[in-house]
Order: structure tokens, then sequence, then C-alpha cells
């Protein structure tokens, strides 16, 4: 249980998640699953940018390293201070190991990302963040995570692919990070009503915004039928039809609601879920072919 808590908190277990679904696009786009510089990229940037947000929020708010969200923070400051320091020059390794064309990519992402997190002067004595945009927090969330885990491969395979089927797999990846952000934005809403951060649950209640999170995940059921039953690839859409299913049960069920680490644990993890059905599915139907 400590190791699970440390790789949660720590914000290894997050961008783990972010190359699952990477590598769940190689397979999607008609790639066979590599390891490639690039994944370490997303692997190395996630883990730097939400440690950097949380040191950030630590910083601009001193008084929040005293709240149960940040305890394991408080706990280990060392560690991490340390993971926060490792992942910055393992960013900077990696990038440079990486592709020009990657880096084109990445980059206007990136700066959407850093600004997502570090304040922007407003004016004289005022910062504000991107997140702090009214509504803007959990759409910026879907567009970065669906960005990021799609564009790197396809610019790094220096192939044609249809446009259709790209962007068809971008409204898929966004409608069901889309789909698990939405319980974070509910359980933030006493912390951004603190705040004034305006937000969809803030705006809706939690029940309206609850409806929104499954019609987005059923919406991302249909286009995932569509798209690969008229392609042929039930080795893809079975993986994702079941992805859906138990995170719908996730999002249902208010027994698992109440189990530790349901957030950064359960909802996080079906992004892993998601990449490794897809991937057992690829090299099944590769053996049984």
């Amino acid at each position: 249980m400590k190791l699970v808590k440390g790789l949660i908190h720590s914000n290894v277990f997050i961008s783990l998640a972010a190359v699952f679904l990477t590598v769940e696009t190689q397979i999607q786009v008609g790639l066979a699953p590599q390891w490639r510089p690039y994944l370490f990229i997303i692997f190395f940037a996630t883990l730097f940018e939400y440690n950097l947000h949380r040191l950030v929020t630590l910083v601009t708010n001193q008084d929040a390293i005293h709240s149960d969200k940040h305890t394991w923070v408080r706990e280990n400051r060392n560690l991490f201070y340390g993971l926060v320091g490792i992942s910055t020059v393992a960013f900077i390794v990696v990038v440079w190991m990486a592709k020009t064309e990657v880096l084109w990519a990445l980059a206007p992402i990136a700066v959407l990302t850093l600004f997502y997190s570090v304040p922007i002067p407003s004016s004289k004595r005022n910062l504000f963040r991107l997140r702090e945009i009214p509504y803007l927090k959990i759409f910026l969330i879907a567009f970065v995570w669906s960005a990021v885990t799609i564009l790197l491969p396809i610019v790094h395979a220096s192939a044609a692919f249809d446009r259709t089927d790209i962007i068809v797999l971008f409204a898929e990846r966004f409608l069901f990070i889309f789909a698990i952000a939405m319980p974070f934005d509910i359980r933030d809403m006493d912390a951004d009503k603190q705040t004034n951060l305006k937000t969809i649950p803030i705006l809706l209640n939690e029940h309206r915004s609850m409806a929104i999170s499954y019609g987005a995940l059923m919406l991302f059921s249909v286009v995932c039928l569509l798209h690969y039953d008229w392609q042929q690839q039930w080795f893809i859409l079975f993986p994702l039809l079941i992805t859906s299913l138990v995170t719908f049960i996730l999002l249902k069920s208010q027994r698992m609601k109440s189990l530790p680490f349901y957030h950064h644990g359960y909802l996080d993890g079906t992004m892993i879920l998601q990449g490794l059905l897809v991937l057992v599915g690829y090299y099944l139907n590769f053996f049984y072919h």
C-alpha cells in the first residue's frame, strides 16, 4: 500500500498513464507499438508538469501545505523537491534526443500546459493561470491530454495518415478524458469556491455535471463503435468498450467513490487499463493472424 501511495502521490502513476495512452495511439493509427524517445518525453513532461503545478500552488498559497490534499508532500518534502529536479533534468535530456519535428509539435502544447500552472501577470498586482479562466479548466485538460498522446506518435512517424481518422481519434480521446476529469472538478468544488474559480460543477451542480460525464462516456462508446466496426478493428473496439464499461461502473458506484485513491488511483487508472487492453488486443490479433 505504501508503494501504491507513493506512485500515485508522486505523480509517477499519472505519468505512466500518459505513456500507455500514447502507445495505444501507435496501435490505433496502424503503427507497431514501440518504445520511442518521445514516450520518455511524455513521461517526464507529465511528471514535471504535475509536480510543478503542485509546487506553484504551494508557493502561491503557503497555507495549502496544511490541507489533506498535500499531506504526502508535507510528509515527503525532500522526495517531492527531488522529483521536481529529476523530472526537469530528465525532460531536458530526452528532449535533446528527440526528433526536431516532435519538438515543434510539442512546443505549443508545452507552452499551453506551462501557463496552466504558472501564473501569468495580468496587471501590476494580479497574477492568473489559464486554469482560472471560467469553465475552461476541464476542456483545457482534455485537449492537452488528447493532443500530446495523439500528435506525437503521428509526427514522429513522418507518414501520411487519414485526416478524418485522426479527427475521430482525437474526439474519442477528448470525450474519454473529459468524462473521467469531471469527478475531479466535483471533488474540488469547495476549494474552487473559496478561490472563486468557476467550473462546470459549480455552475450546474454535482448531479447535472455527472450526467454530462455519463453522456461524454456514452458518446465515446458510440464513436468508437462506429469507427472501429467500420474499420473491422475489433481488437481495438472491444478493449475500448470494456474500458468504457469499467469507467461507467466507477463513475456510477457510490461504494467505489468511498474507496481510497478513487480519483488518482481508479479513475486515472482507467487510462492505463485502456492502453493495456488495446496492447493485449493488438498482440492477440497479431499472433492469431
